[in-house]
């Protein structure tokens, strides 16, 4: 084959300290060694040469000297060079044989070139040739346990041989066999020897004088005799140099081959480490499964919740923190000057909560914070829940219809004309309280306040149908919790259904509201209670057929103004002559369906009345800005379209005008109470302050302000005309018209001063805005509510965060108030909530360090067990690492074993455990499950907890000796 083999050992020395007792093994021996001899080294036990032999095979180091192969000095060889050179270098053969058991000899013998990285294909053909070679063609499937020792030792010279070394290595080859098959062994032997070098350590030296070429006799560590001895000429080579031999690598495959066959031949013994490694991850997945049935069940309560009560943002709120402020401070003044007073001081307590109240409402400028949360980037998005964000509109308008007598009705105050003012309406508001809508709660206490009301201004019973995402008319939220009972969802403009409570109720007003019940007994009914009687209606139940054939009309508020002669436009909404009128171009709704929450409704958000989708609020917003007054309103920004006077006076003289135009305007019966209430006024102030002020609050009444104008020209003017002192008396006697006439007498030649005082008193003031506003007009991106909903209250705790950094980068007109009012209910829930997360994680952990600690345990086992196979894989040029992947790898289809015997025994727990769970909570809302998702993550952690059990113990096995772990048994 060409080989030019030599192989120079110079001055090696080694020794081994044993306890402190140093034993020399080599002494200084230097040996040359050509290619293609057979070289045999003999000597007694302790003569020191196994120790040449493994040196020079690279299974141990020398302590000096140097071994140098065709000119390669190993002086500076680190593990992996010597990895590499026993790999391609050197074949062994050991009298044990030193064959893995659990592998076939076919395996055996492809080993070697696993680790040299050849193919599959081509490591099974040259393993084949080889097997075929020392003629085991025919039991290449056989385990070594079915071979004879000579067959076992043919397989060992076979691949000592498949790699195709230079150097075979045999120790006591013959040492455990008979004497005819030592001959077959020798023979064998000798014929390798022919075209590479053989190196061979017996005790025989009849066999060694037979076969061998070369005999080499070793004594105490130093060389005796050399039957033929090779001098190498180091002047005609070149000095050696250090370089590697070639590349051993074993893949991550082979390492689980190996694992893998090495555990199959343990079947029970692997099944009960798998199991005993799934105890920990049985633990852990039931933990995971009632974890997750509980985390379910309150992730569906919290979900409920916030359906049931979303972060709702008002036009006007609230500022919680500064009510509490006040609380605070007001508590801490009298605190502070409770011991220190000897007199008697007033209590303004009440007035300073009444101002801490006052002061605490603040404006939310919605249009802005619209715009942050419709913004896909903005950090909000992220915590919005399944519902969304829904935006309300106070959309202004009236409902009427007809009764069963054919009476005219307003579904907002039965009678037309009586919105705002009906005992119907005082009940209807009580509604929002009584259904728990802090919402409409808080809206109801800031009218109270502020005389300003931000609540629905349609008719009490109608409410707009939270809407879904994209087309969808109607919410999942409300779907989830309403049952139609008759009928259909409304799905356009036109339609609305009827809304009941749980018992199929829905409140008698709203029956005559709707016109479904004669109006004249709803009139004589509240007779009796305005009179203080005991009332019990007793009507009976209304089919669902009957009560959706009543036909409805809807009038938008800017419908409910028509222009007059004067061009000015006037409010009709109250004249049940002009509602007729206006009929035919009303809007028609169709009650298409009736609606009720369902058994066990977690929100309930629609209160007992009717219910209208969100494409009517379009179509209102749509009509508003297309009406004539509002068309009419806008070409003229600078005067009042329903009077005429200026929005902005800009200065006396324009006031003055004013108050004369509006008075120009009063009908004659108006302007006589005015000059009543005026001249009463005036008597009242000559007699000192002593006339009665009753009647003149009756008399005024009609005329908003009429009691406080001022008095004194008229006065004088009635003075002149003899009614000086008496002025009252004197216009008593007048006719209305008569009165009239003076009161305009007056305002035509009273001061600017004068007029000017009137003006701001008696002339209804309003801005341009506030008309758009009467009349209907809405901007989409002018809410005036926003409600987000949130699916947790981890969620909804980040909602608020969110709002907080936009609070902390908005400018101050911006900043949002708000209160939280689930936030304050729900924090104790939440604090119960994570400590049983806590209480379980800590399970989970303990779990855990036990599962580590038995895997390696049981890796350590093994490792004890196979120190022999580490041995023999090092012998044939695996590295540390290669040694150390076997083990991982053993490890790791260990813990997957254990982590799909883990997570199959918890499926099977489960059924009886969730019998058990239901009976101990008294519940089946709570049910224990694995989600596929753990099961994987689980088996997943169940590999790496071994593989990190086994980090040790494989470490341990990758720094055994290769020359001792051969030598255990």
């Amino acid at each position: 084959m060409g080989r030019r083999l030599v192989l120079q050992i110079k001055e090696i020395s080694k020794q081994y300290d044993t306890g402190g007792f140093v034993q020399q093994a080599l002494d200084h021996v230097s040996l040359n060694l050509r290619d293609s001899e057979f070289v045999a080294i003999l000597g007694p036990s302790g003569s020191g040469k196994t120790t040449l032999l493994n040196i020079v095979g690279g299974l141990d180091r020398y302590d000096s000297g140097d071994l140098v192969i065709n000119g390669t000095s190993t002086k500076q060889y680190k593990d992996r060079d010597w990895d590499s050179y026993r790999n391609h270098t050197i074949g062994f053969v050991f009298q044990s044989y030193n064959l893995i058991g659990h592998q076939t000899i076919l395996s055996n013998v492809e080993l070697a070139l696993t680790i040299s990285g050849v193919s599959r294909a081509q490591r099974r053909e040259k393993a084949r040739e080889a097997l075929v070679k020392v003629g085991l063609g025919d039991h290449i499937n056989k385990k070594p346990n079915q071979l004879s020792g000579g067959q076992m030792q043919r397989v060992a010279i076979a691949r000592a041989l498949v790699n195709d070394p230079d150097i075979v290595l045999a120790d006591e080859p013959t040492g455990a066999l008979d004497s005819d098959t030592s001959v077959q062994i020798m023979d064998l032997l000798r014929d390798v020897a022919k075209d590479r070098l053989v190196v061979m350590v017996t005790h025989n030296p009849e066999l060694a004088r037979e076969y061998a070429t070369r005999v080499v006799s070793l004594r105490d560590g130093t060389i005796r005799d050399d039957t033929d001895p090779y001098e190498v000429d180091e002047t005609a080579h070149a000095p050696a140099v250090h370089r590697n031999l070639g590349r051993a690598s074993m893949s991550f495959a082979t390492s689980l081959a190996l694992s893998f066959n090495n555990l199959r031949t343990k079947k029970a013994r692997t099944f009960l480490t798998s199991f005993a490694g799934s105890i920990g991850i049985i633990g852990i997945a039931l933990i995971m499964s009632v974890s997750n049935g509980v985390n379910t069940y309150i992730a569906n309560i919290q979900r409920d919740t916030m359906t049931a009560y979303p972060l709702t943002i008002d036009q006007q709120a609230w500022d919680l923190s500064k009510m509490i402020e006040s609380g605070q401070r007001n508590a801490e003044d009298q605190a502070k000057t409770s011991n220190k007073r000897h007199a008697i001081y007033p209590d303004t307590s009440s007035i300073k909560r009444a101002s801490g109240l006052t002061s605490s409402i603040a404006t939310n400028n919605l249009t802005a914070f619209k715009r942050y949360l419709d913004n896909p980037k903005s950090e909000v998005r992220q915590y919005i829940g399944k519902a969304g964000v829904q935006y309300s509109y106070d959309a202004r308008f009236s409902v009427f219809s007809h009764d069963p007598t054919g009476a005219l009705v307003n579904a907002d105050g039965v009678s037309v004309g009586d919105s705002g003012t009906s005992v119907a309406n005082k009940i209807a508001g009580m509604n929002g309280a009584q259904t728990g809508d802090f919402s409409a709660m808080q809206s109801t206490q800031m009218a109270t306040l502020t005389g300003k009301s931000q609540g629905n201004t349609s008719p009490e019973a109608f409410h707009e149908i939270m809407a879904g995402k994209g087309s969808e008319t109607v919410s999942k939220v409300i779907t989830d919790n309403y049952r139609v009972v008759h009928g259909t969802w409304a799905k356009n403009r036109n339609q609305v259904v009827l809304v009941l409570d749980g018992n199929n109720a829905i409140p008698l007003t709203t029956l005559y509201e709707l016109g479904m019940l004669p109006a004249s007994d709803y009139t004589a009914m509240m007779a009796e209670v305005n009179a203080g009687k005991a009332v019990d209606p007793k009507i009976g139940k209304i089919d669902y057929a009957k009560a959706m054939d009543q036909p409805l009309k809807l009038l938008p508020a800017s419908h409910e103004y028509v222009k007059g002669d004067d061009g000015r436009f006037r409010y009709v909404g109250d004249d049940a002559s002009e509602i007729s009128k206006l009929m035919d171009d009303a809007v028609p709704l169709q009650i298409v369906g009736v609606i009720k929450p369902v058994d066990g409704a977690k929100a309930t958000p629609l209160q007992a009345g009717v219910g209208y989708t969100a494409a009517l609020t379009n179509y209102l917003i749509d009509q508003a800005n297309d009406s004539p007054v509002v068309t009419a309103q806008k070409a003229d920004e600078a005067h009042n379209i329903l009077n005429g006077l200026t929005f902005n006076p800009a200065d006396d003289a324009a006031k003055a005008a004013d108050a004369k135009a509006y008075v120009a305007s009063l009908g004659v019966s108006q302007k006589a109470d005015m000059a009543k209430s005026q001249m009463a006024q005036a008597d009242a102030n000559q007699n000192g302050g002593a006339a009665s002020q009753g009647a003149t609050g009756q008399q005024g009444a009609t005329t908003p302000g009429a009691s406080t104008m001022e008095p004194g020209a008229l006065a004088q003017q009635n003075a002149e005309q003899g009614a000086a002192g008496n002025g009252a008396a004197a216009l008593g006697e007048m006719s209305e018209q008569q009165l009239a006439e003076r009161y305009d007498a007056y305002i035509a030649t009273a001061p600017q001063a004068d007029l000017v005082g009137l003006y701001s008193k008696i002339v209804p003031t309003s801005s341009y805005q506030d008309n758009l506003s009467t009349f209907g007009v809405l901007s989409r991106d002018a809410p005036s509510s926003i409600k987000i909903y949130a699916d947790s209250f981890e969620a909804k705790n980040g909602i608020s965060d969110s709002i907080d950094h936009y609070n902390a980068k908005a400018a101050k007109d911006d900043k949002i108030t708000y209160t939280d009012y689930v936030g304050l209910m729900m924090n104790s829930v939440t604090t119960i909530i994570n400590v049983i997360t806590y209480v379980l994680i800590a399970f989970v952990g303990v779990s855990l360090v036990v599962s580590s600690i038995m895997i390696g345990i049981i890796t350590y086992i093994s490792v004890l067990e196979r120190t022999k196979e580490i041995g023999i894989l090092r012998a044939m040029g695996a590295s540390k690492r290669n040694v150390s992947q076997v083990f991982n790898a053993e490890t790791g289809i260990i813990g997957l074993l254990a982590g799909i015997l883990g997570v199959g025994i918890t499926l099977i727990l489960i059924v009886p455990g969730n019998a058990i769970l239901h009976h101990a909570m008294g519940t089946d809302q709570v049910n224990a499950a694995l989600p596929l998702s753990a099961g994987v993550i689980l088996v997943v952690l169940s590999i790496v907890l071994t593989l990190i059990g086994g980090l040790i113990p494989s470490r341990k096995a990758a720094k055994q000796d290769p020359a001792t772990a051969l030598r255990t048994e």
